[in-house]
């Protein structure tokens, strides 16, 4: 699945967001004790007579020996800098497997290779598209309908929004308008994983934008969708995908299903944190098993992608007609501008004037990325088997789905018109602010974490802007450059930002290549300062507590009495009690979020206790804080005290009020576990 680095909203995403955005990286060739294991796919004659006719002075024509050429330059470098362990790639062309081969190890301590037809990996989010293949086949049968209201196909009932209902191609197109919602999406635990509609039942996400205007990628949407799937059909989720899809293209190899069978698990590369520790994960189970439970080789891959490559044929076996295929890879939903679009269930990544779609995936130690250029019968498929450092996983992808296509698929884009200085200018001042991701929870206590991690954007001195969450490989901000009214691009790629202007603000933007799944939606000048204030309020709040024994050791040293007695001794004491308890409180329910957000075990049914007793505590503790400093705050105003001890009763009554609201506007006051 896409992981909440991808299966990363706002602080959450703004990692997983920055890795897939990273610009093109330039891979010096692999040291002799790196180089490349595992077994290469057959070559094919014509593949071999494309070498010879490739035209001088031209684009290298993509063949195998080049190819292999150009990866195992690329590879084993760009490995052991990022620090992984191990990856697998292949390359289809034209109907046939053009190259597969796997780099580095699959299992680091017993030395094992990976080989691309025998070792699986875990495309996480890739898992979507065999899902999104799953409700196309039933839509060309007939049996469903995208634009019906879903919940004619299901046994619960999804509110509508604004009278309008929930629709699968809304949830192809991820408009259906649904929070983030990550309770149980990856655990350790085989115990914790639930039934699919189980899963699905125990909270339905709110819907927080309207219905197919605004892209927010939704797991839960999609395993809805799944299990839309299985009740149509009759059959199990994954006995559906095996017989209809895995059986069809001889995908023997691969499984949706947790645990993974023994004869596959003997197979399963181990994941990893980082290559330099050595030390293997667990096998992660997915409770949204249609958003991201796949486990596949290489090779089985490639069957896939030549299959949607043929518009849904391989050899003899058809997966989808081809008219559901095309109407599949060529309906688009727009996201913001002119920016690529989200199709039925892929992303539109079109580079160079070549027509392309795809899907990226995440899990915690596998990083996977899928590209299929349509029009030039080309597949890509990359996995990585380790989160690596400092976002390599991310910028690999990037740098190897650009870079395969200015290699082999290059093209000459028109230039651009640019606007004058003087709009860039006023255009990137007019942009500049505070933004939050359309991907984002609302309504439970994750919502906190949009306050951890807004989206800034700054106008520069030269007319160009910056977004801090989208950086380089050297993890400086991009620069982007305005170069039609409204529209900017990368000076280092050929990515574009664009926004959009309702009566002359604008309201959002988006940038690719993640424009298809989200946009960022300005935020007004109250929640900008929400941030600011929340760390103000904890610090006045961390100081009166310093300050409570500080005081007593001070009047103990030099001999002084506690010189304040009744009603004010009462409200002084009280006072600090309360900002200690307010400050555990908040600082629990944050650092718990933060947690939760980098380790997702603890996103586990197994936490739900923790969550509800700091909850519980918060709904307690606020609000009889925030009294007690108001009350503490009027027995120091009206009475004698000096003004410095009455500012700060003020400044101690108006933190806990605002940490009180805090609480209620983000849901930590409250009792449960939906989240």
């Amino acid at each position: 699945m896409r992981a909440i680095p991808t299966i990363l909203f706002a602080g959450l995403l703004a990692a997983g967001m920055a890795l897939a955005a990273a610009q093109e990286a330039v891979i010096p060739p692999a040291p002799p004790a790196l180089q490349p294991t595992g077994a290469d796919a057959p070559v094919t004659d014509e593949a071999d007579a494309a070498d010879a006719l490739a035209p001088s002075g031209s684009a290298p024509a993509l063949t195998r020996a080049d190819a292999e050429a150009w990866l195992d330059g690329f590879f084993p470098y760009a490995l052991a800098a990022g620090d992984i362990a191990g990856a697998v790639v292949v390359v289809v062309k034209d109907g046939d497997v053009l190259l597969q081969k796997g780099y580095g190890h699959a299992d680091l301590a017993a030395g094992t290779p990976v080989e691309p037809d025998a070792t699986l990996f875990r495309p996480g989010s890739v898992s979507k598209l065999f899902t999104w293949t799953a409700v196309m086949q039933l839509v060309e049968q007939g049996r469903l309908d995208l634009d019906a209201d879903v919940n004619q196909y299901l046994d619960f009932e999804i509110p509508a929004r604004d009278g309008k209902p929930l629709t699968l191609r809304q949830a192809l197109t991820h408009t259906t308008g649904m929070e983030e919602q990550i309770r149980g999406l990856i655990t350790a635990r085989e115990d914790e994983v639930v039934p699919l509609g189980d899963a699905l039942k125990h909270w339905v996400p709110e819907r927080i934008h309207v219905p197919g205007t605004t892209p927010a990628y939704s797991n839960y949407a999609t395993a809805l969708a799944g299990y839309v799937v299985e009740r149509v059909s009759g059959e199990s989720f994954d006995d559906y995908i095996e017989r209809h899809i895995f059986q069809p293209l001889g995908m023997a190899h691969s499984s949706f299903r947790q645990p993974l069978p023994p004869a596959l698990l003997a197979h399963m590369s181990k994941g990893y944190a980082r290559a330099s520790e050595g030390e293997p994960k667990d096998y992660e189970f997915i409770s949204l098993a249609p958003a991201g439970s796949l486990a596949a080789t290489g090779a089985d891959m490639a069957r896939f992608m030549i299959a949607h490559l043929q518009d849904g044929a391989y050899g003899d076996a058809r997966i989808l007609g081809a008219d559901t295929a095309r109407q599949m890879h060529s309906t688009g939903q727009a996201s913001v501008g002119p920016l690529n679009r989200m199709m039925l269930g892929f992303y539109e990544t079109s580079v160079n004037g070549h027509r392309a779609i795809s899907h990226g995936g995440d899990t915690q130690w596998f990083h996977s990325d899928l590209q299929l250029f349509l029009d030039d019968g080309i597949g890509l498929f990359v996995s990585m088997n380790s989160s690596g450092r400092d976002g390599a996983t991310g910028h690999i992808r990037y740098a190897l789905s650009r870079g395969f296509a200015d290699r082999y698929l290059p093209g000459a884009p028109e230039p651009p018109a640019g606007v004058s200085e003087e709009d860039a200018r006023a255009h990137a001042r007019q942009l500049a602010g505070t933004y939050t991701s359309s991907r984002r929870p609302d309504s439970s206590f994750l919502s906190l974490a949009n306050l951890l991690g807004p989206v800034k954007v700054a106008a520069n001195e030269d007319g160009t802007i910056s977004v801090a969450m989208a950086t380089g490989p050297g993890g400086a901000p991009k620069k982007w450059r305005e170069i039609a009214p409204y529209l900017w691009q990368d000076t280092a790629s050929t990515d574009r930002l664009a926004a959009d202007v309702v009566d002359g603000k604008i309201t959002r933007f988006s940038m690719e290549p993640y424009a298809p799944i989200m946009v960022f939606q300005r935020v007004s000048a109250w929640q900008a300062l929400a941030m600011p204030l929340l760390l103000a309020s904890l610090g006045v709040l961390l100081l009166t507590v310093v300050a409570w024994p500080v005081s007593a050791l001070v009047r103990r040293y030099y001999g002084v009495p506690y010189r304040l007695t009744g009603a004010d001794a009462r409200a002084h004491r009280l006072v600090r009690i309360a900002a200690l308890l307010v400050l555990l409180a908040v600082g629990g329910a944050l650092t718990l979020v933060v947690g939760m957000l980098s380790k997702l075990e603890l996103t586990s049914p197994g936490t739900d206790g923790l969550i509800i007793a700091i909850r519980l505590f918060a709904t307690v503790v606020l609000p009889v804080g925030a009294a007690v400093a108001v009350w503490n705050a009027w027995q120091v105003l009206r009475g004698r005290r000096r003004l410095l001890a009455k500012l700060w009763a003020l400044l101690l009554a108006l933190a806990c009020l605002f940490l009180l609201w805090i609480g209620f506007a983000n849901h930590v006051i409250g009792f449960g576990a939906h989240y």
